[in-house]
């Protein structure tokens, strides 16, 4: 079973999986395929992605891979926590442009559907945080595309000082959205 609960932005789910728990710990069905009809996702999950942020503040994004290889993503915390942000970039949108957060966590044992049309990134809120996804379509490194984090159009509210941001080097030297063709 699984609650959904839309955010601000359309497209953008919120999920609660159930937990069993009893005295040895829990157990939880994370993802069923017949839930996919129910959150609105355009197609199949096909990849499982796992990122560990050893250091609170890693911060990885804002990323997206452009048509034909757009992805939906389903985003939950295994370990620590996250605040995750998805941004509009379906050109047309009312949105275009905005963003949308929130925070993820193995503790609240949420999860955050972002269909294709969204830049994604997330930043670590603690040391030692893993973050899995699944995907509708493979990683595909000539569509994938990244915006800057702190783009000033977008204005995102990361939850953490600048000077605690730990970005690599193609996420430093990524393009404001104005200067990326996104093709959505």
């Amino acid at each position: 079973m699984i609650e959904a609960r839309p955010l601000e932005i359309d497209g953008l789910v919120e999920l609660r999986p159930s937990r069993w728990p009893d005295e040895r710990g829990f157990f939880s069905e994370v993802w069923r395929d017949e839930w996919l009809a129910q959150v609105s996702a355009s197609g199949r999950f096909v990849q499982d992605n796992h990122s560990r942020s050893n250091k609170r503040g890693v911060l990885r994004g804002l990323h997206f891979q452009t048509p034909p290889a757009g992805q939906d993503k389903l985003v939950r915390v295994a370990r620590g926590s996250i605040f995750d942000v998805a941004v509009d970039i379906r050109s047309g949108s009312p949105t275009y442009g905005r963003w949308a957060g929130l925070v993820i966590s193995a503790d609240e044992w949420n999860q955050l559907l972002i269909p294709q049309g969204f830049a994604h990134g997330f930043v670590a809120l603690e040391d030692g945080t893993d973050v899995l996804y699944k995907v509708t379509a493979t990683y595909s490194p000539e569509f994938e595309r990244t915006i800057r984090f702190d783009d000033p159009a977008i204005d995102i509210d990361w939850p953490l000082p600048i000077t605690e941001i730990l970005l690599s080097p193609k996420d430093q030297s990524a393009p404001l959205l104005a200067d990326v063709k996104t093709g959505f």
